[in-house]
């Protein structure tokens, strides 16, 4: 018995628009700028040397270098943190990097704090909830103490109904009362 195998119905229609795509870039080519060197922006402005991601800004020597992606941080040789602009002119390196690791602390320390908040409410309700059933098994011993004293109490005044002869017929509780 052969297997037959179903296809969803978008499968070719993606296929078709992939192919679309492909040819219509090959008849309309896109209007890209070719991408310049960051050194070509040199002795500039910063605003024009970061429009390009990959260049790095120094305001030591005014110079736009390529951005050293091999090492995270630019080497101080390089340029040094303070005088260093990536993304944004206005604000330097070594304050974008405290700010980017505040902001992390605080996403870190907020996380660490509904955490352990989260933990905490649940023992409380846990607990609470322990609470809860102690206080209905306490009423329910309270409840039966309660009835078993009056169970004792009542057999006690029957006893003393009983002796001075004062018990009642239970069949005819209505029964006439003779003083002899």
């Amino acid at each position: 018995m052969v297997a037959v195998r179903c296809w969803p119905l978008w499968l070719p229609a993606l296929a078709l628009a992939w192919g679309c795509a492909g040819t219509a870039a090959a008849f309309f080519p896109t209007a890209t700028p070719p991408v310049q060197a960051c050194s070509e922006f040199s002795h500039r402005s910063c605003e024009e040397c970061l429009k390009n991601v990959s260049c790095l800004w120094c305001y030591t020597n005014n110079t736009c270098i390529d951005y050293p992606v091999r090492s995270i941080l630019p080497s101080s040789s390089l340029c040094s943190l303070s005088n260093a602009r990536w993304g944004v002119c206005w604000i330097n390196f070594e304050a974008l990097i405290i700010a980017i690791a505040v902001i992390a602390g605080l996403i870190l320390v907020s996380i660490a704090v509904c955490c352990c908040y989260c933990c905490y409410c649940r023992k409380r309700s846990k607990r609470r909830d322990d609470e809860e059933e102690q206080l209905a098994r306490k009423r329910e011993e309270r409840r039966l103490q309660s009835l078993q004293r009056r169970h004792e109490r009542k057999q006690k005044h029957d006893e003393i109904r009983k002796k001075y002869g004062l018990l009642q017929d239970s069949d005819n509780p209505y029964s006439r009362f003779e003083n002899e």
